[in-house]
């Protein structure tokens, strides 16, 4: 197996498709060679990861789609990981944007692979931090994750991202005081999608004030209009992301705090590992009969057995 797993991370530098499905497969779903092929794994800086994230029907998707166009003409090569919601029934993906990308299938400069949250709180697959370093480990110039843009993902894209895109549609200008406490600390630029329709330049303005207000002395945060079903304002776009990239010198904290909590988990996991379930339930079912059943102490005596 160990020959095997060195074989497949070769050819997943190497820039194979079918090794890279291969090996996220692996990786999701902890398959035999699943923790062989994370150590494996070496840290890459060459491709960098944008997060496009924002509620759903901003058109996420539309604007993705957008983007690999322009950075296809710029020579790039490119990974889309798109995070959609879980079937209720088998946790496999709901939405597919496999689907709503099918004029990339056959690029050989563009990599697509659809996600599901199998339930993950944040709205992030649970696996997502080990599937994006495996894809960064090949040859990519950058690794584009889309979220299904509910809950927690937000605030965990920012960390897992190098570039944070927040997108938004005119309807959501209600919403805007909401941001200054949340979407508004993780945003690298914000987008105005669908800026023809109505209430486009109000939502603009809004976000301009907010982006002033939070002015660092590395400038203003850029808030910019899209159409992206007509690749409108995407040229501005792609330009904003590569000078935000290109401004960034060190680790953000974001992303520190990010790999803090999932080093906890793993360690954690690793520490669980030796725990018959069974013999938990049957031991617990039977201290909860006494008088004197404190959870804190069956616990403390149960990892002490």
């Amino acid at each position: 197996m160990q020959g095997n797993i060195q074989q497949l991370q070769e050819q997943v530098i190497d820039g194979s498709f079918l090794a890279l499905a291969r090996g996220i497969t692996i990786v999701e779903n902890e398959l035999d060679g699943y923790t062989a092929l994370l150590l494996s794994l070496r840290q890459n800086n060459r491709a960098r990861v944008i997060g496009i994230t924002g509620p759903p029907g901003a058109g996420k998707s539309t604007l993705v789609n957008s983007l690999l166009r322009h950075w296809l003409k710029e020579n790039k090569k490119i990974a889309v990981i798109a995070v959609d919601p879980s079937s209720p029934f088998n946790y496999g993906s709901l939405l597919g944007d496999r689907i709503r990308m099918s004029e990339f299938y056959t690029n050989p400069n563009i990599y697509i692979r659809s996600l599901a949250t199998r339930g993950a709180l944040g709205g992030l697959n649970a696996k997502i931090i080990e599937i994006t370093d495996l894809v960064k480990a090949a040859p990519f110039d950058l690794v584009v994750v889309e979220t299904v843009g509910v809950g927690q993902s937000e605030v965990e894209i920012a960390g897992l991202a190098d570039c944070t895109v927040v997108a938004l549609v005119p309807e959501a200008g209600d919403e805007v005081q909401t941001l200054k406490a949340g979407v508004m600390e993780i945003a690298d630029i914000f987008v105005v999608n669908k800026a023809e329709r109505a209430d486009a330049e109000a939502l603009y303005r809004s976000l301009r004030i907010l982006a002033h207000e939070k002015a660092t002395d590395a400038g203003e945060m850029p808030v910019i209009k899209t159409i992206a079903t007509s690749d409108t304002g995407i040229a501005e776009l792609a330009t904003a992301i590569t000078d935000h990239l290109a401004k960034q010198k060190e680790l953000p904290a974001k992303r520190l705090q990010l790999l803090s909590q999932k080093a906890w988990q793993l360690i954690q996991s690793q520490r669980m590992r030796g725990i018959d379930q069974q013999r938990l339930n049957k031991e617990l079912a039977q201290a909860m009969q006494k008088d004197d059943f404190n959870l804190y102490a069956f616990t403390k005596q149960f990892l002490e057995a």
